[in-house]
């Protein structure tokens, strides 16, 4: 059985005040979880902070975006290096809002895949379809290249985590039913199948989209979720402690 993992995305939000006080509950109240990965994915600038709180318990940190060079002139850009230093563990990429509003396409996100590999630390790599995409029965398609897109020349590496993140449930307070949540994790287990052979099955794959502590139970209970990759969710403490704590108990290793 895979380690579930919920990782918590507070993008653009909260102070280092927030941040701390919100990182201390967090801590305060998962610390008998057992069995998975907890991620808190705070701002640049609240990383150090959020280090301090989460040091020594069972929470990793993680960053939400970085780029794929050592170092240079690339005013505004956060080095790998850089994210590590500050304690990450894991790191976001591909993010839909990266790809939306910052016009990240699928070769960057290969790029940057890469080199967080390269430099040791563990890639959440988003995908997903937008309304009109579903709409249109080309869900499949869409995915199917971010995926394979993402992962080209890419070996085997139990490091990655795959989430799946219909756009149109992000923020939307719609998120897409367990069934179709599962056929899509399906249909990307098959593709990592493809690429990877048997090692794949230890892959993990996220649901993203509108999770709360209300439909984290039904989703998890998928064959091939294995946890959540969570937005507006993780920046209330009660919210985010409710979906770890259903994700612990619905989904035992």
């Amino acid at each position: 059985m895979r380690r579930w993992l919920v990782a918590g995305n507070w993008k653009m939000n909260n102070t280092i005040e927030e941040a701390i006080k919100l990182a201390t509950t967090v801590r305060e109240n998962t610390y008998d979880i057992k069995g998975g990965d907890i991620i808190l994915a705070p701002p640049y600038t609240l990383l150090h902070g959020v280090k301090e709180v989460i040091e020594g318990s069972n929470i990793f940190l993680a960053a939400q975006n970085m780029f794929y060079e050592d170092k240079g002139a690339y005013t505004g850009e956060i080095s790998p290096a850089m994210i590590k230093d500050a304690g990450c563990t894991y790191v976001i990429i591909g993010h839909s809002e990266r790809r939306k509003y910052f016009g990240e396409t699928d070769e960057v996100v290969n790029l940057k895949t890469k080199k967080a590999l390269k430099e040791g630390l563990k890639p959440i790599v988003c995908v997903g379809e937008t309304d009109v995409e579903r709409d249109k029965g080309i869900t499949s398609y869409v995915v199917g290249i971010q995926v394979r897109k993402a992962l080209y020349g890419i070996e085997f590496s139990e490091d990655i985590v795959i989430a799946y993140e219909p756009v149109w449930a992000i923020g939307t307070g719609r998120n897409a039913t367990s069934e179709q949540a599962e056929e899509v994790h399906r249909f990307i287990r098959g593709i990592l199948k493809e690429l990877y052979g048997t090692p794949s099955e230890r892959t993990r794959i996220l649901y993203g989209g509108s999770v709360t502590a209300d439909n984290i139970g039904e989703l998890i209970n998928m064959e091939n979720i294995d946890g959540a990759l969570v937005g507006g969710a993780s920046l209330k403490s009660d919210s985010f402690v409710g979906i770890i704590r259903k994700v612990s108990e619905n989904r035992k290793c």
